[in-house]
């Protein structure tokens, strides 16, 4: 009886034209091949199962056949090409240096090189891994690597290229492998097993693909697994069983319930997946790539990064193209806080119905809510028959249900006119600082619109606008306790000390700094004072304009040090307190 063998092993790629999804680079080996322009080092790089070290056998094999074929494939039938068939070949020496990484094995390895090839042209030396090998290791092989003998060609491959030294990179061929697309693997998986004699759903094919993420080694190592549980018949069904992969039609009836605002059809849709026993977090992250499928699939130029079927990607498209991009975008950012928010969540359960709940509304936001309704609960507000007066209306289970007493009609509203732009924001009116705005009264309801207007009018003239009066020294007052109120900003207090504000016209004051620090200053805080002393002033009308002094520099610019020593110099009395408490600034 015949030895099982996994399909990884038995459809490895034993010539150019087997390598799947590659089809450049191959290309690239086979030309220089023909052309006998061949470089003594190769790097391949690449993620896990892409093809790298059985291009670099085929390389191997090839560059040593001695009957290649016309597309330059190795002959597999002369004595070089059937020792390397065998495992018996000299002339190719693999090395992996995940657990030969130190600098023994590299000077072993150097050794080896100054051995003659026995039959064909070159010796090749295949080092897998090589990003394991240590710093001392690499430092060892450099000269080698660069200068090896004419008969010698390395070929160095690696899933993590960053971690190779640069003097590595830099005497070496750079080949960066592909991922291998979905559609290339199920057409491979199709051969397989067509070869094997299964009958295989290209569903089923496609769904082991997407699981595969791109590796063709695992691509196989799956369809064995599927292909042993279903017994050759591989179905979507068996395979989607057998992997524990959540369906896709879980996905498109959510993004439907989010469609229709539908909260209890989403919430059923998430309580058959945890029955199913499948992890919650792992279910956001099945939404939110799936939204991101359907955000790709709305352009024709990005809808070829899905990595899909065609059938597929064509349901896709025609289902995304129902909502505009801005769902997808804001659903996408709400399925990535959760996916952060998730392991802080003490009811996972209760975490993910409420990011449902938010999805499902999100076509319709709360007007109420400060970020614009994005990811919030949206108010229903309940019909009314009278003014002031609400029912309450009948809603269903789990609806979030707020009561609003709809506005008076536009005729009974009291209207408002905004404030000038020189008000500050700091300005107080009424309770919670703007125009109280009353309910109509009976006055209100039985007065003629012309009289309403001349009101409104005469209400906008006796605007809220401060106009007090006030001296010079109140001006001082008010600059010197804006300047005790920040007893830490050194720059600003010693600014304000040395520059007090000069009438220059009515409400119009200037103050003058010593140089452009100064000036910057009191430029960047210029409309914070100038609030500040409308405010103490009571009056909305008060401006400052900052000028900078181009004459000699005024001889009262002195900082706190040097007023408490002027202090002390003129009062025994704090010379006394400082002394004897020890005081310092």
């Amino acid at each position: 009886m015949e030895n099982y063998q996994v399909s990884a092993r038995k459809y490895r790629p034993s010539t150019f034209s087997s390598v799947v999804g590659q089809k450049a680079l191959t290309a690239t080996l086979r030309n220089s091949i023909a052309t006998n322009r061949l470089a003594h080092a190769y790097l391949f790089c690449g993620s896990r199962g892409v093809g790298k070290t059985s291009c670099a056998r085929i390389f191997a094999k090839t560059i040593n056949c001695t009957n290649p074929t016309a597309d330059g494939n190795p002959c597999n039938e002369c004595d070089s090409c059937r020792s390397f068939n065998e495992n018996r070949s000299l002339n190719i020496v693999e090395l992996d240096a995940a657990s030969n990484n130190g600098v023994e094995d590299i000077r072993a390895l150097i050794d080896q090189v100054q051995v003659l090839p026995t039959d064909g042209k070159y010796r090749v030396f295949i080092i897998d891994e090589v990003h394991m090998l240590s710093s001392s290791a690499f430092n060892a092989f450099l000269k080698t690597l660069e200068e090896p003998p004419s008969y010698v060609i390395f070929i160095l491959a690696t899933t993590e290229k960053h971690k190779i030294l640069p003097t590595i990179l830099s005497r070496c061929q750079i080949y960066d492998f592909n991922r291998i697309t979905i559609n290339d693997m199920v057409e491979h998986l199709s051969y397989v097993a067509e070869q094997e004699g299964y009958t295989a759903e290209r569903s089923a094919l496609s769904v082991i693909a997407s699981k595969a993420d791109g590796a063709m080694r695992d691509a196989l190592s799956i369809f064995d697994q599927v292909a042993a549980s279903s017994r050759g018949n591989i179905t979507y069904q068996s395979a989607i069983e057998s992997l524990n992969v959540l369906d896709a039609t879980y996905y498109h009836r959510l993004f439907e319930a989010f469609e229709k605002e539908d909260v209890p059809a989403a919430l059923n849709i998430y309580k058959e997946v945890r029955d199913r026993g499948f992890d919650s977090q792992f279910f956001i992250n099945g939404i939110g790539s799936y939204l991101r499928d359907l955000m790709l699939a709305i352009n024709d130029s990005t809808i070829s990064m899905l990595e899909v079927d065609e059938a597929t990607m064509n349901v896709m498209k025609e289902q995304s193209r129902r909502l505009k991009p801005e769902f997808y975008y804001q659903a996408m950012s709400l399925c990535n806080e959760a996916d952060l928010n998730y392991r802080q969540s003490s009811n996972k359960t209760f975490f993910v119905e409420l990011l449902l709940i938010k999805l499902c509304q999100l076509l319709s936001p709360s007007q109420n809510s400060i970020s614009g309704g994005e990811g919030q609960l949206k108010r229903v507000a309940a019909p009314s028959d009278n003014i002031g007066q609400t029912k309450s209306a009948t809603q269903p289970v789990g609806q979030n249900v707020v009561t609003q007493t709809p506005p008076p009609p536009v005729s009974q509203q009291i209207r408002h006119t905004p404030p000038p732009p020189t008000r500050p924001q700091g300005q107080r009116s009424g309770a919670a600082g703007h125009r109280i705005n009353r309910g109509p009264s009976l006055s209100d309801l039985n007065r003629k619109p012309e009289e309403e207007n001349q009101n409104v009018v005469a209400e906008a003239a006796a605007s809220e606008v401060r106009r007090g009066v006030y001296s010079i020294d109140d001006v001082k007052d008010a600059w010197y306790k804006f300047i005790n109120e920040r007893p830490t900003e050194h720059i600003l207090i010693n600014t304000m000390r040395a520059s007090e504000p000069v009438q220059v016209e009515g409400d119009s004051f200037k103050i003058t700094v010593e140089n452009r620090v100064q000036t910057d200053m009191m430029m960047s805080m210029k409309s914070t004072i100038e609030m500040f002393m409308r405010d103490c002033l009571k009056n909305d009308f008060w401006t400052m304009t900052v000028e900078e002094n181009q004459g000699v520099g005024s001889p009262r610019t002195w900082n706190e040090r040097e007023v408490l020593d002027k202090l002390i110099e003129e009062n025994e009395s704090v010379r006394k307190l400082v002394s004897t408490f020890k005081l310092t600034l």
